[in-house]
This record gives structure tokens, C-alpha cells and sequence, in this order.
């Protein structure tokens, strides 16, 4: 067994984590080569791409570049690779992936040529056409311009994370002078010319960049160059000896703004080798390696292109996604969530299911005057979360509601300390999560006291509650009034709300920890019976799977013999199809126009067939850093609708990319056979509550595997 263990140990036989993230970004942006995705979807991908990679240099390079400073040289536990190591095969992945994504950029400015649409430059306009441009650059550019010397009565400016500058060379009476220009963050970033049927589009520094002589009267611009920094955004919050997080929470927030810079990219437009001098002296101000600077062809932050997309989706050009309208059952105008919970589950898949009931959930709960307490966990909400302003509602009027609200939800700290203090000002009782841990857990309980007493419903869920992404990302979650898991939920709540011990519960497993172990102990059921019946059978969805023992684990299944087919959409450091160690395991991707965020984890258990839905990814962080839940299926009919729709993500030969053993994601195309798209499909089938009046989903969606496969 050591021997095996030892095998196993193998760093050939793991993805490094950092690595695997920029494959999934690759994916990402592959999409918008994607022909089945319309041309303005396209450029959505190449931004989401660069927004994502934006966030990784954020915080994962960052992390690893202050392991260096430090002179930390511990290899990660998979690939063995130091700080070092990764960030340079970080640096020759993420150039390669960067120069196609500027290709792709290209390649889509010439498809949009056809619709008569063009980025464009000020230098490219004819003279009616400049003069106009002059006049946007006049009136909606210029008053907001700060140019910034550098002397010695002026110092290097603050540049302010994710902003674009302009470094200005300068010239009067033969001396030399430096400016840097910020463009202001609330600027359109693209200004559009209408002319004569075709549309033009002007970036807003190379407006600035154009018409720089009005900035710097009798001064000559010798040239100048656009360019932009990432700051360090993973500070730690100190949350040891905290009287009021909220306060450590906003001082965290400003000191994140002046994070050490992680990142330096340059517009290699306007470029030459005299600039290299300027390059160097950034270098220096900015205390920035080599290797961390990337020469772009094309304008710096694609993420504009969700601003050319905006411009342009009224266009009528038919080049974007149809409308899309969740499914909401006309029973949910007639019926209470309550009165129908109270027969059955409720199962949502959103966004193929309208959220809306969820918010009912909470909304029909004020209005009930029988409705005693509501408590709920908040990670991500929106900025006008009508959840939240349905539980101030409850706390003003006298409803008992507790909430935690956690603070460290990276990115979205401001909001959350935002609806924190208002549900705080309306007599809600706060909660802001367990010290050294982020409360990712998406729970809500509402106690009511009706005639036969206290009763307890609950709603469980894979996802934020956040009535924005909940439309644009594929969740899974249940409404519930069984008495054990309502009792579990209410112990989970007392857990986080005072001095208690993680209490021993029915039905839920509870990390930090527990998910872990109850998904092992599931593993080794499976091996145990595949041994004696030789139907062993694992089927998991994810976001992210890095967890050293939960790897080990699937390895050691895939060893005994089980199937595994994973569904990871993000990082995988396992690699299947490995002779002797995972040739049992598949692995695959779903890219698509929803972002997959379900977490499902199915286990055959010779035909026991145990079925979790979960807010954990199998990640060491959800595994042992995070309080989050993982709860069973339990309701038959639940069971074999989600286990079909696992089927149909694993049948998908349109949107799916395989891992193979080289550690390579190939996309997978139908060929010869009928194109399985499953978010399409599962766009196209009803939502039923299992009512005599609604088809039955799961054998609409049963039917369509049964023929397609």
C-alpha cells in the first residue's frame, strides 16, 4: 500500500493549479471563435476573458509573487513546482494565450467590417470625421483630463490599479520633459461616429492620445504610449482582536487600492525602441519584473467590448442571443411556495427556472403573520438585492430575522458591508460569518407558527442569492419542509449564531472538514461494493477540483475499477486516462452561454444511488478554510430528473471540451451525430412541479438521451 501511495505521489500524474486556471480561460476565449455563438456574443467572451484574467493576476499571482519576496521556495503539493517555477510557466503560458487573444480581436473587427461597424482610429478619419472626433475629445474628454509632470517639484503620481495612463514625452525649448495622462474611470471607454449607414468606433485614449497637443500648450508631444497596471489584491484581513469587522473591513478595502503592482501591460501599437528607456523607468517606479510586462497588439482591457457590445445591440443586426425567459410555472400565481411545499420538494435549476419563486420564498414569509424568524446566509447579492429588502422589511416588522452577511467575499466586501449596516439599521441581527473562515453556505430558514405549532422551511442551494448571475448561471437548489433537514438547517443557524459545537446532523454535511470526509467515505463505499458487484459508478460537477485527497481518492477508485465521469468547469489537477492510475476517469468541460456553477456529486452505490447537491467545490479551501453545506437529494423524482440532466452535460458534443492524457483540452465536435447542446436543450423543456397539467420534464429529458446516445 505504501508502494501504491508512493506511485500516486507522482507529479506527472497532476495539473499545476495555476496552469490549469489559464487553460480554462483559454476555453473561455475560444468562444468567441465559437460560430454557434452570434458575433456580439462573441466579443462578450473575449471580454469576460480578459475581466477573468484581470482577477487571476490579482490575486493568484499576486499570492505567488509574495511568496517569492518573502523567500518562500515550498513546492505546491501536486506538481512540486516552487513560487518561481510557476510564475514562470505561468509568464510563457499566459503570453501564448494573450497574442490569440489579440488575434481573435482582429479576426472579429474584420467580421463586424461586414455589418459596416469598425473600431477605428482617429488618424483613420476622414477630415469631416476628425473634426468631430476633436469635438467629442472637446466636450467629453478633456474637462475630465488630469495630466500629471514629473520633476522634482512633482513626483511619480499614484497609478491607480486597473486605470489606463498615458506616458507623455515632452519637449520645450530642446529639454526633455514626462507627463502621465490618466484616462479617468468614468469615461466611456468607446465613443461611436454614425455615418452614412456605418458605424465607427473611437477609443477614448487614443482620442486623448490624438489630440495631446491641446493638453500640454507650447509644449511638443515627442510621442507617448498607452499602458495599464494590475495592483496586488490579495491582502490578508486581520480579523485577530476585531472589535467591529466592518471597520477592519473598509480599512482593507482602501488599502487594497495602493496594493504593491503585480502587472504592467503596454499598447505595442505606438511603440518603438526608443520607448524602451520609459519601459525601464516604469519598471523602477513600479518595482515590476520582466516577466510580468506583456506588449499588447491591440488596446489594453478587452473587457471594453461589453461597452461595444452595448453600442451596438440596438443595431437590429440580429447578432446577439434570443431573449431568454425562465421558466415560472403559472402555479407559483396561484399557490403559496409554502402551501405547495408542504407536499412535495420544490427543485429549481436555474437559469432555466425563474428565480422569482426564491424571492417569493422570502417575500410571502413578511407578509405572513404567522412567519416567527427568517435567517438566511448572504455571500453575493446584488447591488439592489430585493432579498435584502425584503428581510428589512421582516425586521421592521418584528419578524425575528438573522443574517449572515459575509464580509470577505472577495470583490463584493463594499456591497456586502453596505447591505450590512442597512439590515442592521432596520433591527436585523448580524452576523458576519466564523473567524478565520468565509460562510460560502447559500441556506435560508423561515420558521412559522401554525395551528399544530412551530413548523420550519428551508431553502438549500448551489448558488449566490443574487437575482442577476442567478440569470446568467446554471444553479441547483431545493425548498424543503422535511422535518430532519428543516431541524439541520436550524442547528446549522444556532451553530453560526452562538457558542456551539458543530451538532451532529440527519442529513447535511457541514465543512469545515465533514464534506470532505462524508465524500471520502462515499469513495471507499464505492470501491467496497464495485468489488463485489462490479457496477461502481461516480459522477461529479464542479466548478474546480485541486484537493490533493480528494484526488488521491478518485485515483485509488479509478484504480479499484469504479467509473468516474467528472464535469469540472474550471481547474483540474487530475489528469485521466493515465494507464494504471486513471484510466477509468473522463474529465470534461462545459463552456457555454451560462456559466456552469452547479456542484453535484452522484454516487451508484449498487443502485442506492446517493445524490448531493452542494455549495463546495472540491477544492481544499471549501473542503477546510469555508463553512459550507453539502445535502442530499432524497425525493425520488428529484433524484432521476438531475441524475438526467448530469447525462445530458456528459453527452454534450457541442459546447464540452475533453481532457485527455496529456493534459490537454480537445473541443468536442457531433461529426456524424445528431449536435447535443445541453444548455440549449435544457433552455428548451418545461419546468413541471409534478402536476397532472405540466409534461413530465423527466421523461421529456430521459427520452432525449435515449435517442441522441
Amino acid at each position: 500500500m505504501q508502494g501504491q501511495d508512493n506511485l500516486l505521489e507522482n507529479p506527472d500524474y497532476y495539473q499545476n493549479r495555476e496552469l490549469s486556471w489559464l487553460d480554462f480561460n483559454a476555453r473561455v476565449v475560444e468562444e468567441a471563435d465559437d460560430p454557434t455563438n452570434p458575433l456580439l456574443e462573441q466579443l462578450k467572451f473575449l471580454a469576460i476573458g480578459s475581466s477573468n484574467l484581470d482577477e487571476f493576476y490579482k490575486v493568484r499571482v499576486a499570492g505567488l509573487q509574495d511568496q517569492l519576496k518573502m523567500g518562500v521556495s515550498e513546492p505546491d503539493t501536486k506538481k512540486q513546482w516552487t513560487p518561481k517555477k510557476q510564475l514562470q510557466e505561468i509568464t510563457i503560458k499566459n503570453q501564448e494565450q494573450v497574442r490569440r487573444q489579440y488575434a481573435l480581436f482582429e479576426k472579429k473587427k474584420k467580421e463586424l467590417e461586414n455589418y459596416s461597424i469598425s473600431f477605428t482610429t482617429v488618424d483613420e478619419l476622414s477630415d469631416d470625421d476628425r473634426e468631430r472626433a476633436k469635438g467629442l475629445f472637446k466636450y467629453e474628454i478633456a474637462p475630465a483630463i488630469t495630466p500629471y509632470g514629473i520633476d522634482a517639484y512633482r513626483p511619480f503620481p499614484h497609478l491607480t490599479d486597473g486605470v489606463l495612463h498615458l506616458f507623455v514625452r515632452l519637449e520645450k525649448s530642446g529639454k526633455p520633459f514626462i507627463a502621465i495622462v490618466p484616462v479617468p474611470q468614468r469615461l466611456n471607454r468607446l465613443f461611436s461616429l454614425k455615418k452614412d449607414g456605418e458605424i465607427l468606433l473611437l477609443f477614448s485614449e487614443d482620442m486623448i492620445y490624438s489630440f495631446l497637443s491641446d493638453l500640454f500648450k507650447g509644449y511638443k508631444v515627442t510621442y507617448s504610449f498607452t499602458f495599464r497596471i494590475t495592483r496586488n489584491a490579495d491582502l490578508e484581513i486581520q480579523e485577530e482582536g476585531a472589535e467591529d469587522l466592518l471597520s477592519v473591513i473598509e480599512d482593507y478595502l482602501e488599502k487594497r487600492k495602493n496594493g504593491m503592482a503585480v502587472r504592467l501591460e503596454v499598447d505595442n501599437r505606438r511603440t518603438s525602441q526608443s520607448v524602451e528607456k520609459d519601459i525601464t523607468y516604469l519598471k523602477k517606479e513600479l518595482s515590476i519584473k520582466q516577466r510580468d510586462i506583456y506588449y499588447l497588439d491591440g488596446p489594453i482591457d478587452l473587457t471594453c467590448l461589453h461597452e461595444a457590445v452595448d453600442i451596438l445591440k440596438d443595431t437590429g443586426l440580429n447578432l446577439s442571443f434570443e431573449t431568454f425567459d425562465p421558466s415560472y410555472p403559472k402555479i407559483f400565481e396561484k399557490q403559496s411556495i409554502y402551501d405547495l411545499t408542504a407536499d412535495q420538494d420544490l427543485f429549481f435549476h436555474h437559469p432555466f427556472d425563474s428565480f422569482q419563486p426564491i424571492i417569493q420564498f422570502i417575500e410571502q414569509a413578511v407578509a405572513d403573520d404567522r412567519t416567527v424568524a427568517i435567517k438566511q446566509t448572504l455571500y453575493r447579492v446584488s447591488q439592489d438585492s430585493p432579498l435584502v429588502q425584503a428581510l428589512e422589511r421582516a425586521a421592521k416588522k418584528g419578524i425575528q430575522v438573522t443574517v449572515l452577511v459575509e464580509l470577505k467575499a472577495r470583490f463584493d466586501e463594499a456591497n456586502n458591508v453596505h447591505w450590512a449596516r442597512k439590515l442592521e439599521e432596520a433591527g436585523a441581527h448580524i452576523l458576519y460569518g466564523v473567524k478565520g473562515l468565509k460562510t460560502h453556505s447559500k441556506a435560508t430558514l423561515v420558521i412559522k407558527k401554525e395551528t399544530r405549532g412551530f413548523r420550519r422551511y428551508a431553502h438549500l442551494g448551489t448558488g449566490n442569492y443574487n437575482e442577476q448571475t442567478a440569470r446568467l448561471y446554471t444553479d441547483m437548489g431545493l425548498i424543503t419542509a422535511d422535518k430532519e433537514i428543516t431541524q439541520d438547517v436550524f442547528d446549522f443557524f444556532n451553530y453560526l449564531s452562538g457558542y456551539n459545537e458543530q451538532p451532529p446532523y440527519h442529513y447535511l454535511h457541514v465543512s469545515p472538514f465533514d464534506i470532505r470526509d462524508a465524500f471520502i467515505e462515499n469513495i471507499e463505499k464505492e470501491i467496497t461494493l464495485h468489488r463485489r458487484y462490479g457496477n461502481g459508478h461516480i459522477i461529479a460537477k464542479m466548478n474546480s477540483l485541486t484537493d490533493k485527497m480528494m484526488l488521491l481518492k478518485l485515483y485509488e477508485a479509478s484504480q479499484a475499477g469504479v467509473k468516474i465521469e467528472l464535469i469540472v468547469r474550471g481547474i483540474c489537477c487530475l489528469i485521466p486516462g493515465i494507464q494504471g492510475v486513471s484510466e477509468n476517469i473522463t474529465v470534461r468541460s462545459v463552456i457555454g452561454r451560462f456559466l456552469e456553477h452547479s456542484r453535484v456529486y452522484y454516487f451508484y452505490h449498487n443502485g442506492e444511488e446517493n445524490l448531493y447537491l452542494s455549495s463546495a467545490d472540491m477544492m481544499t479551501r471549501n473542503m477546510i478554510k469555508r463553512v459550507e453545506i453539502a445535502f442530499p437529494v432524497l425525493d425520488e423524482k428529484w433524484k432521476r430528473h438531475i441524475i438526467s440532466i448530469l447525462k445530458m452535460y456528459l453527452y454534450d458534443n457541442v459546447k464540452a471540451w475533453n481532457l485527455n492524457a496529456d493534459g490537454l483540452y480537445e473541443k468536442t465536435k457531433p461529426g456524424n451525430r445528431t449536435p447535443i447542446h445541453a444548455q440549449k436543450e435544457l433552455m428548451h423543456l418545461e419546468n413541471t412541479l409534478n402536476t397532472s397539467k405540466k409534461r413530465n420534464v423527466l421523461h421529456r429529458i430521459r427520452s432525449f438521451i435515449t435517442q441522441r446516445s
